[in-house]
């Protein structure tokens, strides 16, 4: 059965989230030597929250969940500088994407391919880092959670894209840099791809991703051969 609909995570797979940081540490000398720690702690507390809060069901969206990640994060670090905070999160607004992100999607839509983002970020953090990539035109919809009220990797969370795209769950290749993720679409019934840009061990779930790439420049070639 040939794909027709491909469907992306956002954050880690289209953009990068140690660019916040990264750009801050270029006129901030107080992150030089840390902030890839602190990129790392930021992301994993975001994560972390995430399954928390869907797990107690005691929901609120991203945009704190990443605001209380940061907190964590820069108290480990021992910054308590609410400008340097500003900064970081206003910054995630304008996340750059991956270099091969544009061509990736142009490639895929000029081969017919629906095109979409599901992900854990709110409608006006997408729509921002979209933008700010130059992608948006290279997507038929953008999928937040917050319809839902609940974080993935809830199976409500990928129901949302039979729903928009109107197609069955194996039509979908469903891409992310997140392994769990990847792996609980899969079990959910999505064809899946794990974006493995870290060469990190494969996570011991019921899922296990289809395919496994290092970087998403070879995806159009991939889906091409499904």
């Amino acid at each position: 059965m040939a794909i027709d609909t491909c469907i992306f995570d956002a954050y880690g797979t289209l953009f990068d989230v140690t660019a916040a940081a990264r750009h801050a540490a270029d006129d901030t000398p107080a992150l030089t030597d840390i902030w890839a720690t602190l990129a790392a702690d930021w992301r994993d507390k975001q994560l972390q929250y995430t399954w928390l809060r869907a797990v107690s069901g005691d929901h609120c969206d991203f945009w704190q969940v990443t605001g209380d990640g940061l907190d964590w994060a820069m108290e480990k670090a021992g910054l308590s500088d609410a400008a340097l905070r500003d900064r970081l999160m206003n910054l995630y607004w304008e996340l750059a994407a991956y270099p091969e992100v544009p061509d990736m999607l142009g490639a895929l839509k000029d081969a017919g391919r629906a095109t979409g983002i599901l992900s854990n970020g709110t409608p006006e953090m997408l729509q921002a880092a979209t933008a700010s990539a130059g992608i948006g035109r290279l997507l038929d919809h953008v999928l937040s959670v917050e319809s839902v009220g609940i974080y993935k990797p809830s199976p409500k969370v990928y129901d949302m894209v039979g729903r928009a795209f109107g197609c069955e769950a194996g039509d979908v290749l469903f891409v992310s840099s997140n392994g769990w993720d990847a792996a609980a679409a899969q079990a959910y019934g999505f064809r899946t791809v794990w974006v493995n840009r870290a060469g990190l061990p494969m996570d011991r779930l019921p899922g296990r991703p289809d395919h496994v790439l290092d970087d998403l420049e070879g995806l159009p070639a991939l889906v091409a051969s499904l």
